[in-house]
C-alpha cells in the first residue's frame, strides 16, 4: 500500500511537470490500477490517443442529457463536457482538464482488472447463470469490452443517485440464454451492452429518470411491458454491430419517461 500511494504521488507530480518527468513515473514501482491503465500527461481538448480513449469509457456515464460520450480516443466538446460533470460529482474543480486531480478519483475509483469498484465482470456476466463471455454474436473480448462500459455508466448512475447500490439481475446473455429468457432477438444484452438494475434504498422511476442523463440511449421501466420489476439500460445508439438502429429509444411510461 506504502509503495502504491508513493507512486500516485509521483503520477500527480510529474503531470504537472515537463515531459521529461514523465519517463522517470514510467519506470516507478507499480501504482493502484497499474496493472489496469495508468496515465502519464494531462487531457484537454484538441488530443487523441489511446489514453483519451481509456478515459472516455470511465467518463461514459457522464454525458449530457440523452446525449452520449463516443469512445473514439478524440478529446473534443463532449468529452470535455463529460469530464466536468466527472469532477462536479465528485468534488474537483470542474475545468474539463483531466489532470493529477482527476486520475487520482479514477484510480480510487477503479479496481485493478479497470471495472468500477462497485460492479463486477462477474455481475455484468450470462445472465442465465453458466459464467463466461461466449455464445453471443461478438468475440469474449468485445464483449467483456462493451459491458466495461456499461459498468462505468452505471458507476456514474449509482453515483447520482447518492452512491446507493444498484443491483444487476441480468447483464450478458448467450444466444442461448437469451432464447431461454424469451428476450429480443437482437437484444443488447447480446453484447454485454445492457443490464437490467433495480434498487432497494431508491424507486425504479427514481432509478429510470436519472438514468436519462447518464449515456443511455436505451431505457426501460416501469409501465413498459415485463419492466415493473426492473429498469433496462443499454448503449444502443452506440452499438454498430447489432442490426438496430443507432437511435434513442426510452420508455417508463409510469415515470413519466419516453
Amino acid at each position: 500500500m506504502r509503495v502504491n500511494t508513493l507512486k500516485r504521488v509521483a503520477v500527480a507530480f510529474a503531470l504537472a511537470l515537463p515531459g521529461a518527468a514523465i519517463a522517470t513515473v514510467v519506470a516507478a514501482p507499480p501504482a493502484h490500477a497499474d496493472s489496469c491503465y495508468t496515465w502519464t500527461r494531462n487531457l484537454y481538448q484538441g488530443r487523441s490517443g489511446e489514453d483519451v480513449r481509456q478515459l472516455q469509457i470511465r467518463v461514459a456515464g457522464w454525458a449530457a442529457y440523452r446525449d452520449i460520450v463516443r469512445v473514439d480516443g478524440i478529446y473534443g466538446p463532449e468529452t470535455a463536457a463529460a469530464v466536468r460533470r466527472f469532477q462536479s460529482a465528485y468534488g474537483l474543480r470542474a475545468d474539463g482538464v483531466a489532470g493529477p486531480q482527476t486520475f487520482a478519483k479514477i484510480y480510487d475509483l477503479q479496481d485493478s482488472d479497470c471495472t468500477p469498484k462497485h460492479f463486477s465482470y462477474t455481475e455484468l456476466d450470462n445472465g442465465c447463470g453458466k459464467g463466461g463471455w461466449s455464445g453471443g454474436p461478438l468475440s469474449p473480448t468485445a464483449t467483456r469490452e462493451k459491458a466495461l462500459r456499461t459498468m462505468w455508466k452505471l458507476e456514474a448512475l449509482r453515483r447520482s443517485l447518492g452512491d446507493t447500490p444498484l443491483y444487476v439481475s441480468s447483464g450478458f446473455r448467450s444466444i442461448a440464454c437469451n432464447q431461454q429468457v424469451g428476450g429480443a432477438s437482437d437484444s443488447q444484452h447480446l453484447y454485454g451492452n445492457a443490464a437490467d438494475v433495480t434498487s432497494r434504498s431508491r424507486t425504479l422511476c427514481q432509478v429510470a429518470r436519472s438514468a436519462r442523463d447518464h449515456g443511455f440511449s436505451g431505457l426501460y421501466g416501469p409501465g413498459y411491458p415485463d419492466h415493473d420489476d426492473h429498469v433496462h439500460v443499454d448503449s444502443r445508439r452506440e452499438n454498430n454491430q447489432d442490426r438496430s438502429s443507432n437511435t434513442t429509444s426510452w420508455s417508463a411510461p409510469d415515470c413519466g419517461v419516453s
